[in-house]
C-alpha cells in the first residue's frame, strides 16, 4: 500500500505539473500587431492585408491582435474585403484597434474591432461614399454590345440609389459594431463629419483615448494572458506594388485605377478634387441665331450641357448661335431675342454688362445659368472666387449667386445634394409643374424669387436651414431676366426627372414668344410696376437737412399705407387712380381720381389732370382745386441704397394745389422729377415745394427721396 500510495503521489504531482504547464501555455503567448497604412486602392493592397490577417488567424501562438489603422479608406470592394476578414479573425481571437487616423473606409475597417482606442487628435469618421459616375454610352459600329448598359454598368439616375445603398451598408456596420455605445444618430453619421479622437469618444465612435502600449495591454487582457510577447505581423509584398498615401491620390489616379463607375469608402479633401484641371468642352462658334449662347468668357457651356433647352427652342423655330468672341455677341444681339450666359469662368467688364443691360431693357430675354459643380467651375473659375464671373452680370439686375451648394439630409432624390423643389410662384414658367429636382444647385440671393426649396434645405456654405431661391425672374425695362442655379436640369437623363422637362419646355416657350422691340431709344418703355399686395418699400427722406424714413406698404389691391415720423396715411384707389387719402387729423377726397401714368411709358409720354377736391381738417371742410402735368424726359439707371440698380423713366412733374379758406387762397406748388421703374415703382424723387397765401410767399422746402429697400411677398 505504501508503494501504491507513493505511486499515487507521484502521479498526482505529475498531473499537477502537466496541468500547471498547460495553464501556463494558455496564459502566455503572443500579441500580434498589424499595421494598416495608407489607401487600399488595388487588389494587391487588399490581398496583402488579407494574407497578414489570415496568418494571425491560423497561428495558434498569436492569442490576440492589435490593428493599427492610419488610413483614409479606399475602393469599396477592397475595404469590405479587409473588414470581413477582420470580423472572421475576431471570432477566434480578440481584436483591439488603435485608430491613429481612421477616415471613411479606414473607419469602416476600424469598427471590425472589439475595442477601439485613438489618440486625442486622431482624425476619426468621414462616414460616407465617393464615386465616379458611369459614363454616357456613345455606341460604336466596331465594338458591339448586347444591352444599353453593358459598357456603363448602371443608368446615371440609378447610380444615385447604389450610392445610398453603399452608405447604408457602411452605417449599418458602424451601428452593429458600436451598439449601445454609439451616441450619434444615423442622420449625423450620414453627414460625413470628421471628429477628433476626444470627440469620437464622446459620441461613441471610439472607446477610449490611449497609446499603442495601451492597445497591446488591452489585447492581452482580453485574451486572458498573464504574460505575453509582442510581435509585428507582416508578409513580404510584391516588388511591383505601389504604396498609395494621401500625398499622391487624386481623382485622376482613381479613374485610372478603376474606370467609372466605381465606388469608394474614401476621404478626399477639396484640394484633391481641384488638384487637376478637368476642362469641359464647349461648342464651336456658329452663325447668327435668335437665341445667342455666349462662349466669349470661358463659358463652360455646350450643346451637351444645354441639350434639352436648345432642342425645345429648335422645335419652336428659334435658331441657336454659339458665339466665341464678344464682338460676335454684340453684333448678333441686334437681331436676337435671347442671350444665354451659362457658366462663365471670366468676369464681364462694365461696358459689356452695359451692353447686356441695353439688350434686356429693349425687350430681350437674358437667361443666367450657374452650377456649383467643379467640372463647370474648373480651376480657372475657382481662381476667380468661384461665383464672381456670373455675378459680374447678375448683380446689375439685383441678383447674386451664393457660394456653396444646397443639400438635404432627408427627402432627397437619391443622394443628399439632389434637391426637390415644390414651391413656385404663379408664373408661366411653372405651368403644369408640381415638382422639380435639381442636381447640385446654388441658391440665388434675390427679392424676386419664383421657385424655392423647402425649409429642410441647407446651404453648404451658410450651414443654415431655410427656404432658398433657386429660380428668379424679373422684368427689366421691356425685357426679362431669368436666373437658375443648376445646369444639369437641361441635359438628359436629368431633364426627364419629375416635371423637369415641363419646366424646360415652358422656358423655351417663353423665349420663343418674346418679341424684341426695336433698338431705337424712343421705343424704350417702362411697364406698369409689379407691386403685389404685401409689398413693403422703405425710403430715406431728406427735407432741408432733416432726415427720416418713410415706409410704403401695399395693404390691398385698392389701398396703400404710408408711415412716416409716427404718422400713418392711407391712400385709396379706384381703377388705378387715387380717389381719397386719410390721416389721423385730415381727410381728402378728389372729385375725379388722380390718374396713374399711361403705361407703358415711352420717351415723350405726357399726361395732365385737373380735379376739385374736398379737404376736411378738425371737422372743418375746405374746397380746393388740383392741376398737374407730367412728362417722360428720358431713361436712366438709378441705384437704390441697398446697392440694386433700376432702369427708370425720368418723369418731370408740375402740380399746383389751390385751397380756398376764410377768403384766402393757399397755393402749394410742387415741381421737380421722379424716377419710375417697372420693378419697384418710384425709386427716387427730387422736388421743390413752395407755398403762398394769395400773392404772399409763405416758404418752401426741398425734398429728396431715395429707395432704401423693397420686399415683395415670397422673397
Amino acid at each position: 500500500m505504501k508503494k501504491i500510495h507513493g505511486l499515487t503521489v507521484l502521479v498526482f504531482i505529475g498531473i499537477a505539473l502537466t496541468s500547471a504547464y498547460l495553464v501556463y501555455r494558455t496564459k502566455t503567448g503572443f500579441v500580434g500587431v498589424i499595421f494598416l497604412r495608407g489607401y487600399i486602392l488595388t487588389s494587391g493592397d487588399a490581398d496583402y492585408y488579407t494574407s497578414v490577417i489570415m496568418e494571425a488567424y491560423r497561428n495558434d501562438s498569436v492569442k490576440s491582435v492589435v490593428l493599427v489603422v492610419d488610413s483614409f479608406g479606399g475602393q469599396a470592394n477592397y475595404v469590405e474585403q479587409v473588414y470581413l476578414n477582420l470580423k472572421h479573425l475576431k471570432t477566434k481571437k480578440p481584436l483591439v484597434v488603435l485608430a491613429v487616423n481612421a477616415l471613411s473606409g479606414g473607419y469602416y475597417i476600424t469598427v471590425a474591432g472589439d475595442y477601439i482606442i485613438s489618440h486625442p487628435t486622431s482624425l476619426i469618421g468621414s462616414i460616407g461614399v465617393v464615386s465616379t459616375a458611369p459614363p454616357l454610352l456613345i455606341p460604336s459600329e466596331t465594338i458591339l454590345e448586347t444591352g444599353p448598359y453593358k459598357h456603363t454598368g448602371f443608368t446615371r439616375l440609378y447610380f444615385f440609389n447604389n450610392l445610398s445603398r453603399a452608405l447604408d451598408s457602411f452605417i449599418s456596420s458602424v451601428v452593429e459594431s458600436r451598439g449601445s455605445k454609439l451616441k450619434a444618430s444615423r442622420e449625423e453619421l450620414k453627414r460625413g463629419l470628421v471628429y477628433l479622437g476626444t470627440e469620437a469618444v464622446r459620441i461613441g465612435l471610439v472607446d477610449e483615448i490611449g497609446s499603442l502600449e495601451r492597445a497591446i495591454e488591452e489585447a492581452g487582457r482580453r485574451a486572458g494572458l498573464a504574460s505575453y510577447q509582442v510581435v509585428t505581423l507582416y508578409r513580404p509584398r510584391g516588388g511591383g506594388e505601389r504604396h498609395y498615401s494621401w500625398s499622391n491620390v487624386t481623382v485622376g489616379l482613381l479613374q485610372n485605377l478603376h474606370p467609372p463607375p466605381a465606388i469608394y469608402y474614401i476621404y478626399l479633401n477639396a484640394l484633391s478634387l481641384t488638384r487637376e484641371s478637368q476642362p469641359t468642352s464647349t461648342a464651336p462658334s456658329t452663325g447668327w441665331g435668335r437665341a445667342i449662347v455666349d462662349l466669349s468668357h470661358g463659358n463652360r457651356a455646350s450643346w451637351w450641357t444645354l441639350d434639352a433647352l436648345l432642342s425645345e427652342l429648335s422645335k419652336r423655330n428659334v435658331t441657336i448661335g454659339f458665339m466665341a468672341s464678344w464682338a460676335s455677341v454684340v453684333k448678333s444681339l441686334d437681331n436676337a431675342t435671347c442671350l444665354i450666359v451659362a457658366l462663365p469662368s471670366k468676369p464681364y467688364s462694365e461696358d459689356e454688362v452695359n451692353r447686356i443691360e441695353d439688350f434686356v431693357r429693349k425687350g430681350g430675354v437674358l437667361l443666367l445659368i450657374f452650377d456649383p459643380s467643379y467640372e463647370y467651375l474648373g480651376a480657372e473659375g475657382i481662381s476667380n472666387y468661384v461665383v464672381t464671373p456670373i455675378n459680374s452680370i447678375s448683380s446689375r439686375f439685383g441678383l447674386s449667386y451664393a457660394y456653396g451648394f444646397l443639400y438635404r439630409e432627408e427627402g432627397y432624390y437619391g443622394i443628399y445634394r439632389n434637391i426637390p423643389v415644390e414651391r413656385f410662384l404663379d408664373d408661366e414658367l411653372f405651368k403644369g409643374v408640381e415638382r422639380l429636382v435639381l442636381f447640385t444647385a446654388a441658391h440665388i440671393r434675390s427679392s424676386l424669387g419664383v421657385a424655392w426649396t423647402s425649409n429642410s434645405t441647407f446651404s453648404s456654405a451658410a450651414e443654415k436651414r431655410g427656404e432658398y431661391i433657386v429660380v428668379s425672374r424679373l422684368r427689366w425695362g421691356n425685357g426679362t431676366v431669368i436666373a437658375l442655379g443648376d445646369t444639369t436640369i437641361f441635359s438628359e437623363p436629368y431633364s426627364q426627372v419629375e416635371d423637369n422637362y415641363v419646366f424646360v419646355s415652358n422656358l423655351a416657350s417663353l423665349i420663343a414668344n418674346a418679341t424684341k422691340r426695336l433698338s431705337k431709344a424712343d421705343n424704350v418703355s417702362i411697364l406698369k410696376p409689379n407691386l403685389p399686395v404685401g409689398t413693403v418699400k422703405v425710403y430715406e427722406i431728406n427735407e432741408d437737412g432733416l432726415t427720416y424714413t418713410l415706409q410704403w406698404t401695399r395693404a390691398s389691391e385698392l389701398e396703400v399705407k404710408v408711415e412716416r415720423m409716427g404718422k400713418v396715411t392711407r391712400y385709396f384707389y379706384v381703377n388705378g387712380g387715387l380717389r381719397r387719402w386719410v390721416s389721423e387729423d385730415a381727410e381728402c377726397t378728389y372729385d375725379k381720381p388722380l390718374p396713374e401714368p399711361p403705361y407703358p411709358l415711352t420717351l415723350g409720354s405726357s399726361w395732365s389732370y385737373s380735379t376739385s377736391f374736398n379737404l376736411r381738417v378738425g371737422g372743418v371742410s375746405y374746397e380746393g382745386l388740383l392741376t398737374g402735368m407730367e412728362r417722360v424726359e428720358g431713361f436712366e439707371r438709378i441705384q437704390a441704397l441697398d446697392g440694386r440698380t433700376y432702369f427708370c423713366a425720368k418723369v418731370s412733374v408740375e402740380i399746383e394745389e389751390k385751397l380756398f379758406t376764410d377768403g384766402i387762397t393757399v397755393v402749394t406748388s410742387t415741381s421737380g422729377f421722379y424716377w419710375l421703374s417697372s420693378e419697384a415703382g418710384t425709386v427716387r424723387q427730387e422736388v421743390n415745394i413752395s407755398r403762398r397765401y394769395d400773392n404772399s410767399h409763405a416758404g418752401s422746402i426741398s425734398r429728396e427721396m431715395i429707395l432704401r429697400t423693397i420686399r415683395k411677398p415670397g422673397s
